[in-house]
């Protein structure tokens, strides 16, 4: 009788181990800029509803880096430290840990958002090792802000009239095609912009459309031009390669499917959409759905701001970047991005 006892209680125990549901899966995850269209209506859904929803038992605890209180150029340090398992801020924010990262956003080679996400997807290997070897991080999604334009105090007519002026580049890249333009460079960060042009410690600022909209910058500047000098801030979503390992197949598959299926492609394609309602919320010609329209002037650039704005690039700002990079990641960037954009990094 106790043999049979003590065999019955063994099976139930069993059965109770078999059936019980899994513990869930926490996520501690770290989003960009809590006040951009980007955070409110893809980062924020995604991690509070779309994947705990997911068949996975994911549960997950969101804040964003300014939140926190923290710089975004500490969001990939801090992950790779594993202050939290999930990070997502702009690329460029980190490239002085990882100056090869710069190549990820080259100004001014793509001009469309179908240019952008080709661009992106030639560089993503090379992302992924970058972020692997420097970030102990798993790189799950590179999604865009619009095109990185440049908000003016001011009448600015063409690119010409930039030369002189103190403005606020999106990135390294960005501020040294600044510079080799004739203007000075300012480190400024985004939520200090406004401000500063309110002092007049910047003439001009370089933002996405939307997220310069989104901010106010429209308020203390005058004048909008359309070039992409800034390229496309790609904001980039990781995970500490440390939490990843420790992740089942299962979870692993799902995140992944569920990050590239409803986060990463919807912001792709409403960064198509948002081009041209962007400009109109800026300028006040056309329709805004985002709220009340300015009235900031548009100025388009021309033939002859193009062809020197490439000449610039090709010839200083890409040179500069190949010396601080490294033949390696130069190559790679040639043989990846350079075939896609039909742009190459003279080397030595």
């Amino acid at each position: 009788m106790k043999r049979i006892a003590s065999n019955l209680l063994a099976a139930t125990a069993l059965s109770l181990a078999i059936t019980a549901p899994a513990a869930a899966e926490t996520l501690s995850v770290v989003g960009s800029w809590s006040n951009l269209p980007l955070h409110q209506q893809f980062e924020a859904p995604f991690w509070t509803e779309t994947l705990p929803a997911a068949d996975g038992g994911i549960e997950v605890q969101l804040t964003t880096h300014n939140q926190m209180g923290i710089q975004g150029g500490d969001v990939f340090r801090m992950l790779g430290d594993g202050v939290f398992d999930v990070g997502m801020t702009v690329g460029d924010y980190a490239v002085g840990d990882a100056p090869e990262l710069e190549g990820l956003d080259v100004p001014l080679i793509a001009t469309t958002p179908e240019e952008a996400k080709a661009m992106v997807e030639a560089a993503r290997p090379m992302v992924d090792d970058i972020f692997a070897q420097r970030f102990n991080a798993k790189v799950l999604a590179i999604a865009p802000y619009p095109p990185q334009v440049v908000f003016c105090k001011g009448d600015v007519a063409s690119l010409a009239d930039l030369k002189g002026k103190k403005i606020r580049g999106s990135g390294r890249m960005t501020t040294k095609f600044l510079e080799a333009l004739g203007a000075e460079g300012v480190n400024v960060a985004f939520s200090e912009v406004p401000g500063a042009l309110e002092r007049s410690v910047i003439d001009c600022a370089v933002t996405g459309s939307g997220s310069g909209y989104s901010a106010g910058w429209w308020e203390v500047t005058d004048t909008l031009m359309t070039l992409p000098l800034g390229g496309w801030d790609p904001v980039v979503t990781a995970i500490n390669m440390d939490k990843w390992n420790s992740l089942s197949e299962e979870t692993k598959s799902l995140i992944a499917t569920e990050v590239a299926t409803k986060f990463e492609a919807p912001a792709w394609a409403s960064a198509a959409a948002s081009m041209s309602t962007d400009t109109a919320c800026l300028t006040g010609n056309g329709d805004c759905p985002a709220g009340k329209p300015a009235s900031m002037k548009l100025v388009e650039a021309s033939a002859a701001d193009i062809a020197t704005a490439r000449k610039i690039l090709t010839e200083t700002v890409l040179p500069e970047w190949a010396e601080r990079a490294g033949p390696e990641w130069v190559k790679r960037w040639n043989d990846s991005v350079g075939k896609t954009t039909g742009v190459t990094v003279a080397t030595n």
